[in-house]
């Protein structure tokens, strides 16, 4: 991020919230290093509701900002997920 990215918060608060409004989003999670590197992780439950979201004029719009407004560097990596498994331990009595 850049030093002077005040404005970032709440332009990242009103995407997340636009994000959720998509057809097919599922999540999204933040995480931050300790030096500082920000990762999102963002799932749609197909394709094509992903690359909806990739288009989104508003989307488009939060990443020419963030070009502009507030990253010294960002990257993006898109994936599909080829197998998954989850476990959950049960609530103790």
């Amino acid at each position: 991020m850049r030093p002077d990215a005040d404005a970032y918060a709440d332009h990242a608060a009103r995407i997340s919230a636009l994000a959720r409004t998509m057809p097919g989003y599922v999540e999204h999670k933040g995480f931050t290093a300790e030096d500082g590197e920000r990762v999102t992780v963002v799932t749609f439950a197909d394709r094509a509701s992903h690359e909806a979201w990739a288009r989104h004029p508003e989307h488009r719009e939060a990443q020419r900002a963030g070009l502009r407004d507030y990253y010294e560097e960002y990257s993006i990596a898109v994936g599909e997920v080829d197998r998954a498994s989850a476990w959950t331990r049960s609530a103790l009595p």
